[in-house]
């Protein structure tokens, strides 16, 4: 074989071997995908993993390094209390819509997150944007924080009611998703759970 045809397999076995190598990124964009079509089904589903592989493959990108574990009961209790506030939150916006009276007072909360990592910076901003009546509108890799946009400020209980959902959000995320050396320097170390390491 020349070099010419080798240099083209190589290209090609790259690009092929690439969403193999980013199925964490493939899995979170059809996951994207389903939540914004709003409809769980196969066609669905495999339209977005589908489109998420034409991204990755497009649109490289460079590998992040992140102290990450997966931790099943953590990572339901997550779920669940994410599905729980999407419900509760979804209700709270169309009573605030439809009910008589002045306009909610809106209103930007600066919240200090307690890892600045990447992904987990961006797993908490992207859920709490997903829940109806809160929209991340600006995060901090250098500082950790992210300011938290609100519909309805009084219906949080205040900036200080703000701070504590974000941070609980954070928590969740940490406890199902973070690594042990994360959890030890953010202060949540308990009791170890049996978990799977993710390589990075």
């Amino acid at each position: 074989m020349t070099e010419q045809p080798r240099r083209r397999a190589g290209a090609l076995r790259r690009v092929v071997g690439r969403p193999v190598a980013q199925w964490p990124a493939v899995v979170l964009l059809a996951a994207v995908w389903v939540l914004l079509w709003g409809d769980l089904s196969w066609a669905n589903v495999i339209a977005g993993a589908l489109l998420a592989v034409v991204v990755v493959v497009a649109f490289p990108l460079p590998p992040i390094k992140a102290d990450a574990a997966f931790r099943f009961l953590p990572f339901c209790r997550l779920a669940w209390r994410f599905v729980a506030d999407l419900v509760v939150a979804s209700l709270q916006v169309a009573w605030t819509a439809l009910r008589p009276g002045p306009p909610p007072q809106g209103a930007i909360v600066r919240v200090q997150l307690r890892n600045p990592d990447d992904v987990f910076l961006t797993l908490t901003s992207v859920l709490a944007t997903l829940v109806p009546g809160t929209l991340a509108v600006e995060t901090s890799r250098r500082t950790g924080r992210v300011f938290v946009h609100v519909l309805d400020i009084e219906g949080f209980g205040g900036a200080d009611g703000v701070r504590r959902s974000t941070e609980e959000l954070e928590e969740r995320v940490l406890r199902a998703l973070a690594g042990d050396a994360v959890l030890e320097r953010c202060g949540l170390a308990g009791p170890t759970e049996h978990h799977e390491e993710v390589p990075t």
